[in-house]
């Protein structure tokens, strides 16, 4: 990442110097200790998947990004609210582009595959071998991250090897152009992106970047991690404590960032994830919900006819999770640390391929 700021955040900061602005750490405009719970249930941010060995000749296509009304008002909130140079704001704006591959993809996220497709993406060879490689790597800052977290270093190799193969792919849109395309080009989503837009022209103030050069997903998602602005901006760690979170290229950055993010979100040291299950006939079916929380008991599930060799507590809050196989479900309880991946990425197919992806590596390393 080049970190020299251009014309435009001088400017702002010279603007923030004269109305004795703070960092976000100590401003009343939002408070941002860990994310807040989800209230409404939206589709999973996709991830970005492996880039296909022969891409495209065709040109991209794309739009220069229209300054509508629902685009002023944008400008009139970050100058109102975050005291933005309109002028300066509106140039920026103008210079993203509104990108129909995104719009695309963000439309058929992999979450949609059944678990038997899913799961072959992101439980191969490649990525076990490189999560085993990216942890003999970064030895010292998993074993330190993890005894302050509490969370596994397997965990937080995976998580990284699931969004971006260990830093191979981190994307390559302009996080600019994929938070203006689905902010003001993809209705369904428009509120959550906005915010994140926000967020993002927010942490590049924050950390001296210039807008119009970070690179992340099709869905604005950045770095190592791919984290979203908001989560930078909450979660993100300074593992070195040189000045800069920079989750691009400092891994160990990543990883501490990655292990914040599930302590914030109430990871359970030494705790197991998930464990496998059995059902006798369908009535399972009937306690198989999207809510994700842990909301049944193992005592309460047997009733069902469902079953465990695993040591879990029969008093123990446990999720039913069936994941689609060839031949019919299998079955899973999810933990509360389950349930804490998938605050990562709000689908069980993630959570189960991010804790399978990490019981390989430890078993190789």
């Amino acid at each position: 990442m080049n970190h020299t700021p251009n014309r435009y955040f001088y400017y702002i900061l010279t603007i923030a110097a004269a109305l004795n602005l703070t960092s976000c750490s100590t401003t009343p405009e939002r408070e941002i200790t860990t994310l807040p719970e989800t209230k409404e249930v939206l589709p999973p941010l996709p991830i970005e998947p492996p880039p296909p060995i022969v891409k495209s000749t065709l040109p991209e296509i794309t739009t220069p990004l229209s300054i509508n009304q629902n685009v002023k008002n944008f400008v009139h909130q970050m100058v109102t609210k975050h005291h933005f140079n309109e002028h300066d704001l509106t140039q920026l704006l103008q210079s993203a582009v509104i990108k129909d591959d995104i719009l695309k993809r963000i439309a058929s996220p992999s979450e949609g595959l059944p678990w038997h497709k899913y799961r072959k993406i992101f439980l191969t060879e490649t990525r076990i071998e490189g999560g085993v490689k990216f942890w003999r790597e970064n030895v010292a800052a998993l074993a330190s991250v993890s005894e302050q977290t509490g969370v596994a270093p397997e965990i937080i190799v995976a998580i990284i090897g699931v969004e971006t193969g260990y830093g191979k792919n981190m994307g390559n849109h302009r996080v600019l152009d994929a938070l203006a395309t689905l902010a003001f080009a993809y209705p369904p989503r428009s509120p959550f992106f906005t915010g994140e837009l926000e967020n993002f022209l927010l942490l590049c103030r924050e950390e001296n970047m210039n807008p119009r050069e970070p690179l992340g997903s099709y869905a604005g998602a950045m770095g190592y991690p791919q984290f979203m602005p908001s989560s930078f901006r909450a979660l993100a760690k300074d593992f070195e404590h040189d000045g800069h979170r920079d989750i691009w290229k400092n891994p160990r950055d990543a990883i501490a960032s990655v292990a914040n993010y599930f302590e914030k979100n109430g990871w359970q040291r030494g705790q197991s994830v998930a464990v496998r299950a059995t059902a006798v006939g369908t009535q399972y079916k009937s306690v198989l919900s999207k809510d994700l929380k842990p909301n049944s008991t193992l005592a309460q599930l047997s009733r069902i006819n469902v079953s465990t060799t695993e040591n879990v507590s029969a008093n123990a809050n446990v999720k039913l999770v069936a994941l689609e196989q060839l031949d019919g479900d299998e079955l899973w309880l999810g933990l509360t640390n389950f349930y804490v991946i998938t605050r990562y990425n709000h689908s069980p197919l993630y959570a189960m391929a991010a804790y399978q992806l990490s019981q390989e590596i430890k078993q190789r390393r």
